[in-house]
C-alpha cells in the first residue's frame, strides 16, 4: 500500500515547514511566504535505515588531497581553491545579464577538449545556447548541451554520459515528477538538487547549478539550498561597469572571500590577470581627497583607491554616505578623528567610494578613509608614492591586519615607495624598496601623513 502524502506549508523565503498556513513564518518572520506542499510518507522503515548505516572512526578516513580539475580559466579556478573537486556541487548566483551562462560556456568547452562535459539548459533552446557558442568562439563538438526541465531525465543522461562536469541553468527552473508542486516552488528546488547532490557524490561529477537572485541581491529560493552545495559563488557588477567580480562566500574545498576578476567583452568574459590596475585612478597630478590602501580577497592581495569628498551641509542634518564600505562603520571613523583626532565633521557632509564598485569587507580601509576625509577637508592631497592600511579600535589605536608583508609586497610591485602601516604589521627585514612608518595611534599616522 503507498504512503499517505501528508500537508504541509513551506516558506519560500527560508524553507522552514509548519503544519498549517499562517500569515507569518514563525521561523524568518516573513509575511504571506507559506506555501503548501504536499510530503510524501516515509518509505523505508528505521530499523532498515539503521541496518544501511555504516560506522568508521575518524582515525580510518582517508585525509589524501583532494584531486582537482582545472576548468582552463585561471580566475575561476582560484576562486573554487585551484579547480572543481570531482564530486562537488557548486552553486552560481549573479543578477540577470551578469555573465552567469557566458563564463559557464565558455567553461566547459575549455573543460570538454579534455573532460566529459554536459550543459542542460531549462531556460533557452539548444539554438540560443549555440548562438551564443558561435559568437563566444567557443564551437565544440565534444561538449554535450540538453534542453530539458526534469531532473530524473538529466541525470539518467548524466549516468549515461559519465561527463567530469555538468551545468543546471538554472536549478529554479527544474522540476522532479516526485512532487507536485511548481516549478521554482520551495519543495521543488530542495528536492531537485537534493537528486544533483546525489548524483555528484555517488558518480565523482562536478555539478554546477546556477541560481537566481532577488532584488536584494541575495540568491532565491530556500536558504537550506546554500547548505546543501559545497560552494557558493556570487557573480557581481557595479553597474555600468564591464568589470565583473566573482566572489566566494562558501567553499568546503578552499578559501572564502576568494576573488576572481573579469571583462565583458564582444567575444565573452576575459580574465584579468592585474585587477589592481583597473581599480587605480593613476592621476597626473595630486588630488585632495583620494588615498590608495591594499585590501585583502581570499589569499590575493588587491590595490584599491578609496575617495573622499567633504562638503558644508547644506541641511541641518549631514549626511554620511558611503559606497564600498559600511556605512555604520564610517560613522564609527568620523567619531574616533574626532575624539583621538581633534578633527570634527559635525557641520560636513561626508561621502566615500572604493573606486571600481569593489565592496571592502575588511578593517584594513579604516586608516586611509580617514586619511582621504582628512586630505579632502583641508585640501591637501596625499603622496601618490604612499601606501595605507590598518584597521582603527574606538581607543584611537591602530591595529594590524593579517598578510602585511604579502600587501606591501604588492604595493611595491605597482610602484608604491612608502608605506603608512600598524607597527605590528612591518617585516623583520623590511620590504626592499619601500620607506615604511610604523604607527601605533591615529594621531602618529596622521603627523606621519600630513607632514
Amino acid at each position: 500500500m503507498a504512503p499517505r502524502a501528508k500537508r504541509r506549508y513551506a516558506c519560500s523565503e527560508c524553507g522552514g515547514q509548519q503544519p498549517q498556513w499562517t500569515g507569518q513564518c514563525p521561523e524568518c518572520g516573513s509575511w504571506n511566504t507559506l506555501e503548501e506542499v504536499h510530503v510524501a510518507g516515509e518509505v523505508a522503515s528505521g530499523a532498515a535505515r539503521r541496518a544501511a548505516a555504516e560506522v568508521t572512526t575518524l582515525a580510518e578516513v582517508s585525509t589524501a588531497p583532494q584531486p582537482r580539475i582545472t576548468t582552463g580559466v585561471a580566475e575561476l579556478d582560484r576562486v573554487l581553491g585551484g579547480g572543481l573537486v570531482p564530486g562537488s556541487v557548486v552553486l552560481i548566483g549573479g543578477e540577470p545579464g551578469i555573465g552567469k551562462s557566458t563564463l559557464l560556456l565558455q567553461t566547459l568547452a575549455a573543460l570538454s577538449r579534455s573532460h566529459g562535459a554536459l550543459y542542460a539548459t531549462g531556460e533557452e533552446s539548444l539554438q540560443q545556447v549555440a548562438l551564443r557558442g558561435q559568437r563566444l568562439g567557443v564551437v565544440d563538438d565534444a561538449l554535450h548541451l540538453m534542453a530539458e526541465t526534469a531532473v530524473e531525465e538529466v541525470v539518467a543522461a548524466a549516468e549515461r554520459l559519465r561527463p567530469r562536469a555538468l551545468v543546471l541553468d538554472s536549478v529554479q527552473t527544474f522540476h522532479t515528477a516526485t512532487l507536485g508542486s511548481a516549478p521554482g516552488s520551495v519543495a521543488q528546488v530542495r528536492e531537485s538538487a537534493a537528486q544533483l547532490v546525489r548524483l555528484a557524490k555517488a558518480s565523482g561529477t562536478a555539478v554546477i547549478l546556477v541560481g537566481h537572485v532577488t532584488k536584494e541581491g541575495a540568491l532565491a529560493g530556500p536558504r537550506v539550498l546554500e547548505h546543501m552545495v559545497d560552494t557558493v559563488l556570487y557573480f557581481e557588477s557595479d553597474q555600468g561597469s564591464r568589470y565583473r567580480v566573482v566572489r566566494a562566500v562558501k567553499n568546503r574545498f578552499g578559501a572564502a572571500n576568494e576573488l576572481g576578476v573579469f571583462a565583458m567583452a564582444e567575444d565573452g568574459l576575459r580574465q584579468v590577470r592585474n585587477p589592481s590596475s583597473i581599480f587605480l585612478s593613476r592621476h597626473d597630478q595630486d588630488v585632495p581627497g583620494s588615498a590608495v590602501f591594499v585590501t585583502r580577497e581570499g589569499s590575493r592581495p588587491l590595490l584599491l583607491e578609496v575617495q573622499a569628498l567633504v562638503a558644508d551641509s547644506a541641511g541641518g542634518q549631514p549626511r554620511r554616505v558611503a559606497v564600498g564600505l559600511d556605512g555604520s562603520r564610517l560613522a564609527l571613523l568620523l567619531a574616533v578623528l574626532q575624539r583621538h583626532g581633534g578633527i570634527s565633521t559635525a557641520g560636513e557632509d561626508v561621502f566615500i567610494n572604493v573606486v571600481g564598485g569593489v565592496r571592502v569587507q575588511e578593517t584594513a580601509g579604516d586608516l586611509p578613509a580617514l586619511a582621504a576625509v582628512l586630505s579632502s577637508l583641508r585640501n591637501r592631497p596625499l603622496a601618490r608614492d604612499c601606501v595605507i592600511f590598518g584597521e582603527l579600535g574606538l581607543a584611537g589605536e591602530v591595529r594590524p591586519v593579517p598578510g602585511g608583508e604579502e600587501r606591501l609586497s604588492e604595493a611595491v610591485k605597482h610602484g608604491f615607495v612608502r608605506a603608512v602601516v600598524p607597527k605590528k604589521n612591518v617585516p623583520r627585514e623590511g620590504v626592499p624598496g619601500m620607506t615604511i612608518h610604523p604607527v601605533q595611534r591615529l594621531d602618529e599616522a596622521l603627523e606621519a601623513l600630513f607632514v
